[in-house]
């Protein structure tokens, strides 16, 4: 039963993963970074609040979900 439980969480968990990933956008650096500039503007001060830094909170929190599901199941399945 408590196994059934575990796997149904861990295939949601794997498909939030999924969409999650690509949703987010690529990690483009810009043309500043050619010249080495320092990108000290309002969005670079205020990604953690934005769309782009939720989406990589939560990717992070569901990694680490995920790896504890496997975890979990691994263990079950002697």
């Amino acid at each position: 039963m408590l196994k059934n439980v575990v796997t149904i969480l861990f295939i949601i968990v794997s498909v939030l993963i999924t969409i999650i990933i690509l949703m987010q956008q690529g990690k483009d650096a810009g043309l500043g970074s050619i010249s080495g500039q320092v990108s000290d503007t309002y969005w670079a001060r205020n990604k953690g609040r934005s769309k782009e830094g939720i989406l990589g909170r939560l990717t992070a929190v569901l990694v680490v979900l995920f790896f504890l599901f496997a975890a979990i199941l691994n263990i079950g399945s002697f």
